[in-house]
């Protein structure tokens, strides 16, 4: 099987779990974590970094310092990954699901722009849904695929309307927007590092902030709250959320070698657009000039999805459709959706991602676009 985004190990992961294996520190202090956490904060260009043990655990921590509770309303993309809307849920809150833009797959800032100027006002400098009363204290953008929005205008419209931004940049660890990375925008940002991500750590998440008190609190909660270095003292309720040491070796040795994935994943794309153009009605995901990508997965647009997914999938070459919309599925079908056409559904019906892992060769990729060209 030619994996969608499998792990490349071709580093010193070996090495540096040995070494947490040799020397007994495998749990979730270590000198590896926090050489992890630097070198993240670092790249992302932001003061602190705190290594969580998922991305989804990295969200849930930024909701709870924030104060997110049952009352509350976030607002986040109606097309993402499930974890953005768990999270959200665990502290009580629902998500109100903003309809996505057709071309960038990203969160439709005109919609959002309508909801928050015809759908809520302002009370004591906080944002409240009009209909219900309810809060809402936090919206949550997500860089899909490791592509981004029109973060200035987005952080003008959050700013305008009280809302706290919190990055879901799980996706797009590598990506920038006007040369700033992702993650260093809003108040605080997350990464994932799940087995098929740019970097993995078989699983884990960081977050990011240049918010001293945030990262002190969010190293403290995730370490059950343990307030006394010797004694069992907890001063409140915390979560067992710490990356062990074991998956931060490899994380380092990872990061050690993210710039070169990232030059692969540039190469990647640049294939399959050369190979694939003028077939059918093959379209990409629209980049604007002021975001450079980390091409996390690349995924193709077309009328024939399922056709196209299935003589791939047949002939072992893993690819996978969209996420249904959040909208659609059955714990969320009473959410608010604030949409106009339900482009949602149109891009979930219509995009799929095709083989992209770093180590794929030049000709296992031709081998891709010849068998996706069969189907034209």
């Amino acid at each position: 099987m030619l994996l969608l985004s499998g792990p490349n190990m071709c580093g010193n992961e070996w090495k540096y779990v040995k070494d947490c294996l040799d020397t007994g520190w495998v749990s979730s202090v270590g000198s590896y974590v926090d050489q992890f956490e630097k070198m993240t904060a670092e790249f992302a260009g932001t003061k602190y970094a705190v290594a969580t043990s998922s991305g989804t655990t990295a969200l849930h921590i930024c909701l709870v310092m924030l104060g997110v509770n049952a009352d509350d309303y976030v607002i986040t993309p109606n097309v993402t990954f499930i974890a953005t809307c768990n999270a959200i849920k665990y502290t009580g809150a629902n998500p109100v699901f903003i309809d996505t833009d057709e071309r960038n797959w990203q969160m439709d800032l005109d919609l959002l722009q309508s909801f928050l100027e015809n759908e809520t006002e302002q009370r004591n400098n906080q944002c409240y849904h009009k209909k219900d009363n309810k809060r809402i204290p936090v919206i949550m953008p997500v860089h899909v695929l490791g592509n981004i929005c029109d973060m200035d205008r987005l952080m003008a419209i959050a700013s305008k309307h009280n809302l706290i931004v919190v990055e879901d940049s799980t996706e797009a660890l590598g990506s920038y927007y006007k040369g700033k990375h992702v993650g260093s925008f809003g108040l605080m940002g997350t990464f994932s590092y799940n087995g098929n991500k740019i970097i993995t750590t078989g699983g884990g998440g960081m977050i990011v902030t240049n918010d001293e008190v945030l990262a002190k609190k969010a190293k403290h909660l995730t370490t059950q709250a343990k307030s006394d270095p010797f004694e069992y003292i907890h001063d409140e309720i915390g979560y067992n959320y710490r990356l062990v040491n074991v998956a931060a070796a490899m994380g380092v040795a990872q990061m050690e070698l993210l710039p070169g994935f990232l030059t692969r994943k540039k190469e990647i794309i640049a294939f399959y657009k050369n190979e694939l153009a003028n077939t059918g009605d093959i379209e990409f995901q629209e980049v604007s000039e002021d975001v450079h990508p980390n091409w996390w997965l690349p995924t193709i647009k077309t009328t024939k999805q399922r056709e196209v997914l299935k003589v791939l999938n047949d002939h072992k070459m893993q690819s996978r459709p969209f996420w249904v919309p959040m909208n659609q599925l059955p714990m969320f079908t009473g959410n608010i959706y604030y949409n106009k056409t339900d482009r949602s559904d149109f891009v979930y019906k219509h995009c799929l991602s095709i083989p992209c892992s770093t180590y794929i060769t030049d000709a296992e990729m031709k081998g891709v676009t010849d068998m996706i060209k069969t189907v034209y």
